[in-house]
Protein backbone atom coordinates (compact mmCIF):
# COMPACT_ATOMS: atom_id res chain seq x y z
CA UNK A 1 0.00 0.00 0.00
CA UNK A 2 1.58 3.90 -0.81
CA UNK A 3 2.98 5.64 2.11
CA UNK A 4 1.52 9.00 1.99
CA UNK A 5 3.83 11.92 0.94
CA UNK A 6 5.74 14.17 3.33
CA UNK A 7 4.10 16.52 5.44
CA UNK A 8 3.19 19.95 3.81
CA UNK A 9 4.05 20.84 7.42
CA UNK A 10 7.84 20.86 7.06
CA UNK A 11 10.07 23.17 6.04
CA UNK A 12 9.87 23.40 1.87
CA UNK A 13 13.64 22.25 1.69
CA UNK A 14 12.97 19.62 4.06
CA UNK A 15 9.82 18.28 2.14
CA UNK A 16 12.05 17.65 -1.07
CA UNK A 17 14.46 16.18 0.58
CA UNK A 18 11.88 13.85 1.84
CA UNK A 19 10.64 13.47 -1.63
CA UNK A 20 13.61 12.90 -3.25
CA UNK A 21 14.81 10.17 -0.45
CA UNK A 22 11.47 8.23 -1.11
CA UNK A 23 11.80 8.46 -5.14
CA UNK A 24 15.03 6.88 -4.56
CA UNK A 25 13.74 4.25 -1.95
CA UNK A 26 15.31 0.82 -3.02
CA UNK A 27 11.65 -0.80 -1.83
CA UNK A 28 9.04 1.27 -2.51
CA UNK A 29 10.92 4.25 -4.69
CA UNK A 30 10.01 5.29 -8.32
CA UNK A 31 12.06 3.05 -10.71
CA UNK A 32 12.78 5.57 -13.46
CA UNK A 33 14.61 7.83 -10.08
CA UNK A 34 16.29 4.55 -9.08
CA UNK A 35 18.10 3.96 -12.15
CA UNK A 36 19.65 7.58 -12.75
CA UNK A 37 23.47 7.91 -11.85
CA UNK A 38 25.38 10.91 -11.70
CA UNK A 39 25.99 11.02 -15.82
CA UNK A 40 22.67 10.35 -16.73
CA UNK A 41 20.73 13.20 -14.35
CA UNK A 42 24.01 15.81 -15.34
CA UNK A 43 22.05 16.71 -18.83
CA UNK A 44 18.91 17.34 -17.44
CA UNK A 45 21.02 19.72 -14.82
CA UNK A 46 22.06 21.51 -17.98
CA UNK A 47 18.62 21.82 -19.57
CA UNK A 48 17.04 23.25 -16.30
CA UNK A 49 19.86 26.16 -15.80
CA UNK A 50 19.72 27.22 -19.80
CA UNK A 51 15.56 26.99 -18.63
CA UNK A 52 16.36 29.41 -15.97
CA UNK A 53 18.39 31.77 -18.15
CA UNK A 54 15.52 31.34 -20.97
CA UNK A 55 12.54 32.63 -17.71
CA UNK A 56 15.22 35.52 -17.31
CA UNK A 57 15.73 36.46 -20.92
CA UNK A 58 11.76 36.53 -21.22
CA UNK A 59 11.41 38.74 -18.04
CA UNK A 60 8.45 35.78 -16.75
CA UNK A 61 9.36 35.58 -12.87
CA UNK A 62 6.41 33.17 -12.64
CA UNK A 63 8.23 31.06 -14.93
CA UNK A 64 11.68 31.62 -12.81
CA UNK A 65 10.53 30.46 -10.17
CA UNK A 66 9.05 27.35 -11.45
CA UNK A 67 12.57 26.88 -13.00
CA UNK A 68 14.45 28.00 -10.48
CA UNK A 69 12.49 25.00 -7.88
CA UNK A 70 13.65 22.63 -10.92
CA UNK A 71 16.78 23.98 -11.06
CA UNK A 72 16.97 23.04 -7.24
CA UNK A 73 15.37 19.04 -7.51
CA UNK A 74 18.45 19.17 -9.67
CA UNK A 75 21.06 19.68 -6.69
CA UNK A 76 19.10 17.28 -4.59
CA UNK A 77 19.18 14.47 -6.69
CA UNK A 78 22.80 15.23 -6.96
CA UNK A 79 22.81 15.18 -3.76
CA UNK A 80 20.86 12.41 -2.58
CA UNK A 81 22.71 9.83 -5.00
CA UNK A 82 26.62 11.29 -3.48
CA UNK A 83 25.06 10.40 0.08
CA UNK A 84 23.75 6.69 -0.76
CA UNK A 85 27.82 6.18 -1.56
CA UNK A 86 28.76 7.93 1.75
CA UNK A 87 30.41 10.68 -0.10
CA UNK A 88 28.31 13.99 0.26
CA UNK A 89 25.00 15.03 1.51
CA UNK A 90 22.95 17.98 0.77
CA UNK A 91 23.80 19.61 3.76
CA UNK A 92 27.54 19.59 2.77
CA UNK A 93 27.07 21.26 -0.26
CA UNK A 94 25.25 23.92 1.42
CA UNK A 95 28.27 24.10 3.92
CA UNK A 96 30.45 24.64 1.24
CA UNK A 97 28.84 26.96 -0.64
CA UNK A 98 28.19 29.05 2.71
CA UNK A 99 31.73 28.79 3.53
CA UNK A 100 33.03 29.67 -0.12
CA UNK A 101 30.64 32.77 -0.11
CA UNK A 102 32.22 34.07 3.32
CA UNK A 103 35.74 33.37 1.86
CA UNK A 104 35.33 35.07 -1.02
CA UNK A 105 33.66 38.31 0.14
CA UNK A 106 35.98 39.34 2.83
CA UNK A 107 35.01 42.69 1.97
CA UNK A 108 31.78 42.35 3.60
CA UNK A 109 32.50 39.06 6.04
CA UNK A 110 35.86 39.94 7.36
CA UNK A 111 38.11 43.27 7.24
CA UNK A 112 39.20 43.25 3.88
CA UNK A 113 38.77 46.52 1.77
CA UNK A 114 38.96 47.73 -2.11
CA UNK A 115 39.08 50.87 -3.73
CA UNK A 116 36.72 50.26 -6.48
CA UNK A 117 35.08 47.51 -8.03
CA UNK A 118 37.69 46.70 -10.81
CA UNK A 119 39.55 45.93 -7.26
CA UNK A 120 37.19 43.61 -6.07
CA UNK A 121 37.09 41.71 -8.83
CA UNK A 122 40.66 41.46 -8.74
CA UNK A 123 40.42 40.16 -5.59
CA UNK A 124 37.96 38.00 -6.17
CA UNK A 125 40.24 36.01 -9.00
CA UNK A 126 42.83 36.07 -6.35
CA UNK A 127 40.96 34.13 -3.95
CA UNK A 128 39.62 31.59 -6.87
CA UNK A 129 43.70 31.30 -7.86
CA UNK A 130 44.37 30.48 -4.07
CA UNK A 131 41.85 27.94 -3.74
CA UNK A 132 42.59 25.88 -7.49
CA UNK A 133 46.53 25.78 -6.04
CA UNK A 134 44.79 24.14 -2.79
CA UNK A 135 43.17 22.17 -4.87
CA UNK A 136 46.36 21.15 -7.04
CA UNK A 137 48.94 21.27 -4.31
CA UNK A 138 49.52 17.48 -4.71
CA UNK A 139 51.43 17.68 -8.17
CA UNK A 140 52.41 20.74 -10.58
CA UNK A 141 48.97 21.29 -13.09
CA UNK A 142 48.13 23.41 -16.00
CA UNK A 143 46.28 26.39 -15.50
CA UNK A 144 43.21 25.49 -17.43
CA UNK A 145 43.07 22.07 -15.90
CA UNK A 146 39.98 22.71 -14.43
CA UNK A 147 37.79 24.60 -16.67
CA UNK A 148 35.05 21.79 -17.30
CA UNK A 149 34.87 20.72 -20.53
CA UNK A 150 31.58 20.07 -20.34
CA UNK A 151 30.35 23.89 -20.68
CA UNK A 152 29.25 25.58 -23.78
CA UNK A 153 31.42 26.30 -25.87
CA UNK A 154 31.69 29.52 -26.10
CA UNK A 155 31.68 30.10 -22.14
CA UNK A 156 34.53 27.39 -21.73
CA UNK A 157 36.24 29.69 -24.76
CA UNK A 158 35.87 32.91 -22.46
CA UNK A 159 36.93 30.70 -19.35
CA UNK A 160 40.18 29.64 -20.87
CA UNK A 161 41.06 32.94 -22.40
CA UNK A 162 40.14 34.89 -19.32
CA UNK A 163 42.43 32.37 -17.39
CA UNK A 164 45.25 32.81 -20.06
CA UNK A 165 44.76 36.74 -19.72
CA UNK A 166 44.93 36.10 -16.18
CA UNK A 167 49.07 35.27 -16.51
CA UNK A 168 49.54 38.07 -19.37
CA UNK A 169 48.79 35.83 -22.23
CA UNK A 170 46.41 38.17 -23.83
CA UNK A 171 45.88 40.90 -26.58
CA UNK A 172 46.28 44.35 -25.10
CA UNK A 173 43.27 46.05 -27.05
CA UNK A 174 39.97 45.42 -28.39
CA UNK A 175 41.70 47.00 -31.76
CA UNK A 176 43.92 43.68 -31.39
CA UNK A 177 41.43 41.77 -30.76
CA UNK A 178 39.34 42.87 -33.76
CA UNK A 179 42.56 42.90 -36.42
CA UNK A 180 42.63 38.66 -34.86
CA UNK A 181 39.51 38.02 -35.91
CA UNK A 182 39.94 39.70 -39.15
CA UNK A 183 42.80 37.63 -39.71
CA UNK A 184 41.09 34.68 -38.61
CA UNK A 185 37.86 35.33 -40.98
CA UNK A 186 40.58 35.60 -43.92
CA UNK A 187 41.71 31.97 -43.20
CA UNK A 188 38.34 30.68 -42.58
CA UNK A 189 37.36 31.78 -46.11
CA UNK A 190 40.63 30.77 -47.82
CA UNK A 191 39.98 27.53 -46.33
CA UNK A 192 36.26 27.50 -47.99
CA UNK A 193 37.22 28.86 -51.52
CA UNK A 194 40.26 25.48 -51.35
CA UNK A 195 37.14 23.52 -50.79
CA UNK A 196 39.03 21.45 -47.70
CA UNK A 197 35.87 22.06 -45.15
CA UNK A 198 37.41 20.00 -42.65
CA UNK A 199 40.13 22.78 -41.99
CA UNK A 200 37.29 25.41 -43.02
CA UNK A 201 35.54 23.78 -39.54
CA UNK A 202 38.89 24.65 -37.94
CA UNK A 203 39.41 27.75 -39.12
CA UNK A 204 35.41 28.53 -37.91
CA UNK A 205 36.34 27.33 -34.55
CA UNK A 206 39.31 29.83 -34.69
CA UNK A 207 36.75 32.11 -35.41
CA UNK A 208 34.49 31.55 -32.81
CA UNK A 209 37.18 31.25 -30.31
CA UNK A 210 38.26 34.72 -31.44
CA UNK A 211 34.55 36.05 -31.05
CA UNK A 212 34.58 34.71 -27.45
CA UNK A 213 37.54 36.59 -26.56
CA UNK A 214 36.24 39.59 -27.97
CA UNK A 215 33.34 39.55 -25.63
CA UNK A 216 35.26 38.86 -22.63
CA UNK A 217 37.27 41.84 -23.52
CA UNK A 218 34.19 43.97 -23.71
CA UNK A 219 32.64 42.18 -20.51
CA UNK A 220 29.97 40.81 -22.58
CA UNK A 221 28.58 37.04 -21.89
CA UNK A 222 28.85 35.34 -25.31
CA UNK A 223 25.81 33.09 -24.95
CA UNK A 224 23.60 36.03 -23.47
CA UNK A 225 24.92 37.97 -26.48
CA UNK A 226 23.44 34.94 -28.99
CA UNK A 227 20.33 34.49 -27.30
CA UNK A 228 19.40 37.97 -27.59
CA UNK A 229 20.26 37.46 -30.93
CA UNK A 230 18.16 34.28 -31.37
CA UNK A 231 15.08 35.82 -29.90
CA UNK A 232 15.76 38.47 -32.76
CA UNK A 233 15.89 36.02 -35.53
CA UNK A 234 12.47 34.33 -33.85
CA UNK A 235 11.05 37.55 -33.33
CA UNK A 236 11.68 38.89 -37.00
CA UNK A 237 11.07 35.26 -38.99
CA UNK A 238 7.55 34.98 -37.34
CA UNK A 239 6.73 39.20 -39.15
CA UNK A 240 7.91 36.84 -42.20
CA UNK A 241 5.73 34.22 -41.86
CA UNK A 242 2.67 36.63 -40.62
CA UNK A 243 2.97 39.22 -43.61
CA UNK A 244 3.52 36.07 -45.85
CA UNK A 245 0.05 34.26 -44.44
CA UNK A 246 -1.34 38.05 -45.15
CA UNK A 247 -0.13 37.08 -48.82
CA UNK A 248 -2.27 33.67 -48.66
CA UNK A 249 1.74 32.31 -48.69
CA UNK A 250 3.98 30.26 -46.31
CA UNK A 251 7.79 30.75 -46.49
CA UNK A 252 8.01 27.32 -48.63
CA UNK A 253 5.86 29.11 -51.03
CA UNK A 254 8.07 32.71 -51.13
CA UNK A 255 11.86 33.22 -52.44
CA UNK A 256 14.35 34.44 -50.97
CA UNK A 257 13.92 38.34 -52.38
CA UNK A 258 10.58 38.21 -50.73
CA UNK A 259 11.55 36.92 -47.54
CA UNK A 260 14.35 39.49 -47.76
CA UNK A 261 12.08 42.24 -47.98
CA UNK A 262 10.12 41.15 -45.47
CA UNK A 263 12.69 40.96 -42.98
CA UNK A 264 13.93 44.34 -43.49
CA UNK A 265 10.70 45.18 -42.83
CA UNK A 266 10.73 43.76 -39.50
CA UNK A 267 14.27 45.34 -38.75
CA UNK A 268 12.41 49.11 -39.87
CA UNK A 269 9.43 48.24 -37.19
CA UNK A 270 11.87 47.72 -34.23
CA UNK A 271 13.75 50.80 -35.10
CA UNK A 272 10.45 52.96 -35.20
Amino acid sequence: MPRPAPSADLRPIDRLLEIMARLRNADDGCPWDLEQTFATIAPYTVEEAYEVADAIERGDLGDLKDELGDLLLQVVFHSRMAQEQGAFAFDDVARAINDKMVRRHPHVFADETYADLGAQKAGWEELKAAERAQKTKAGPASLLDDVPVGLPGLTRAVKLSKRAAGVGFVWPTVQDVVKKLHEEVGEMLAEIEAGDLEKARNEIGDVLFVVANLARTLDVDPEDAVRYTNAKFVRRFKYIEAKLAERGKTPDQSDLDEMDKLWDEAKAAERA
